[in-house]
């Protein structure tokens, strides 16, 4: 006869799957739209280019958040090295504001 689990034991696990989803998503989006701003500011290219490749890239970076939140021992890891990365590169942005301008 299998054993069934608690219902705190399931509770635990439908509340770490669901902070790992929104890890995904909302830290995901937000590193990913950080990326891109970050990579308009710091590649050498012109201003299109940059804007192209870091919109591109930036589908890569929201893939790679979304592994690292299943992937990471815990919830809580799922969430904060997206949130360093994030603050990090929003750093840089808002350090070099006429950089992403440059022609």
């Amino acid at each position: 006869m299998a054993a069934t689990a608690s219902r705190p034991t399931r509770l635990r696990h439908a509340l770490d799957v669901a902070m790992r989803t929104l890890a995904a998503l909302v830290a995901g989006y937000a590193c990913a739209h950080t990326f891109a701003a970050f990579m308009t500011v710091v590649l050498p290219f012109a201003r299109p280019d940059r804007v192209v490749a870091g919109t591109l890239l930036s589908f890569v970076v929201w893939t790679l958040v979304a592994l690292h939140a299943f992937a990471a021992a815990s919830p809580w890891r799922a969430w904060w090295l997206p949130a360093v990365a994030f603050a990090l590169m929003m750093a840089v942005v808002f350090a070099f504001p006429d950089a992403g301008l440059r022609p």
